[in-house]
């Protein structure tokens, strides 16, 4: 069941939250490894204390690389199964000067210019 646009979107900023406080903080980033459940709900992802969650710091070269089309859909089959999957790639190296002002802007403000390619590429 595909989320309606305004969860989707509540789901996207929640996730984008949480890469980028584990991207820049080294303590958020630990808790979200050894407890991922409060990290979470730090970052406005709610999962039910009965939930698994597989946090997925590294993709395996045969899986799909990281995008938010695909994290959303792994939200969406964690709501159904109670089966959350999570992936927290490291830090992006952004090389400023391929970024219009426009997108720096974008970034600086927060908006969702691209998010698969500025919150989840590898």
């Amino acid at each position: 069941m595909a989320l309606e646009a305004q969860k989707r979107a509540e789901f996207i900023n929640a996730y984008t939250r949480t890469l980028v406080t584990a991207w820049s903080d080294e303590e958020y980033a630990a808790r979200l490894a050894t407890n991922p459940r409060a990290a979470l709900a730090e970052s406005g992802l709610v999962v039910s204390e009965d939930a698994e969650i597989l946090i997925v710091r590294h993709i395996p070269e045969d899986r799909e690389e990281g995008s938010l089309d695909l994290q959303v859909g792994l939200w969406e089959v964690g709501l159904a199964t109670g089966q959350f999957e999570f992936h927290i790639p490291g830090t992006p190296v952004i090389d400023a000067a391929e970024l219009s002002e426009g997108d720096l802007s974008d970034i600086s403000a927060g908006v969702e210019a691209d998010a698969r390619y500025y919150c989840c590429s590898t």
